[in-house]
């Protein structure tokens, strides 16, 4: 062989090894849909990765798109999975996926002291680490003595074209709005929302842009996300929560965990199942915890900061997710009605 020729065929040939060492941890790894914010997500799947050796792929949604767009390609993907795991940031959209058939049951036994509430009966999905809908307050705007304390305050004459929420077709939004047809009853619920609209709501488009439209001064409060808060009270904002419609006559704060569930005849399960035990250990609710995000550990002794409260410190809303479930394609409907 011509030293030219050994060369370029050397060349070929570690070209290729080097290829195959970049692209076998791909090809063995386990592929994760992930709704959660990435900047969120990947810490805690970077550590599953140092931790197991086991690469993840990873599918994040868009904004524009938020848990939507990853639901819709499980349902687009059901004959030929390409998915093993849904990490979803959010509850509605994962029992819908359970009760189309789309998720495999799993008893992860990181979930064992995960409370009942936060667990499918039939072990098709876990909840963890949690996000309240809360109510953020301007305190330049709102006196200390004047703040709110309901969802019924966003309907208050006093504050008509200052209070805001979030036009419910998507995300923690769209699931408070279903939810409270279930919690409130139908009628009681299209009151309430309808009175968004007579009392000149604020309807920013998303809970980031609602709570940065608060912090600015330009709505005096309106719900969000406790990580939404968060971010803008990190920014040295003029602002304080709300854990809404305590006491007893209250229907609780809504309470909206991350879900974890296995993909049903995806292609690699025994990956998948690892993957899933990590992301129900107590390890990740506590780096959930102590991240930007500030979630609210579903576990009550699992470390958290002074900045992350939860139950019992607060009444959380009591909800029957199979009745929201059941009717949520006809009140969905309604919803666009009114915000299209």
């Amino acid at each position: 062989m011509k030293p030219a020729t050994f060369l370029t065929v050397g060349a070929v040939v570690l070209g290729a090894l080097v290829a195959a060492a970049f692209l076998w941890p791909k090809q063995a790894g386990v592929t994760v849909y992930c709704a959660v914010d990435d900047v969120h997500a990947i810490p805690i799947l970077d550590a599953f990765e140092a931790e197991t050796g086991i690469h993840v792929h990873r599918e994040f949604d868009t904004e524009a798109t938020k848990t939507v767009g990853l639901v819709q390609r499980l349902r687009e993907e059901r004959a030929a999975p390409r998915a093993d795991v849904f990490w979803n940031n959010e509850i509605l959209h994962t029992i819908r996926l359970a009760n189309e058939g789309l998720l495999a049951p799993y008893d992860s036994p990181s979930a064992q002291d995960i409370p009942e509430q936060f667990r499918d009966p039939d072990l098709r999905w876990t909840g963890f680490g949690a996000r309240a809908r809360i109510l953020i307050v301007n305190t330049e705007l709102v006196a200390e003595g004047e703040r709110p304390g309901s969802m019924d305050d966003l309907l208050d004459p006093e504050w008509r074209g200052r209070a805001a929420f979030v036009r419910p077709l998507t995300g923690t939004t769209l699931t408070h709005a279903a939810v409270l047809y279930t919690v409130l009853g139908d009628e009681r619920a299209r009151t309430w929302l309808r009175g968004l609209h007579e009392n000149e709501c604020l309807f920013p488009s998303g809970n980031g842009p609602l709570a940065k439209s608060v912090a600015l001064g330009q709505a005096a409060f309106g719900f969000t996300d406790t990580d939404d808060y968060e971010k803008v009270l990190a920014e040295g904002r003029p602002v304080t929560r709300v854990y809404p419609d305590q006491g007893e006559s209250g229907i609780g704060t809504l309470l909206i965990p991350n879900t974890v569930a296995i993909i049903k005849d995806g292609p690699r399960p025994d990956l998948a199942r690892k993957l899933v035990d990590f992301l129900l250990s107590k390890k990740v609710e506590e780096m959930l915890a102590h991240g930007d995000s500030a979630q609210i550990p579903v576990r009550a002794d699992v470390k958290r900061p002074a900045n992350v409260v939860g139950p019992p410190d607060f009444a959380v809303m009591q909800v029957n997710w199979r009745d929201v479930v059941d009717n949520f394609d006809s009140r969905l409907k309604e919803l666009e009605a009114l915000w299209r």
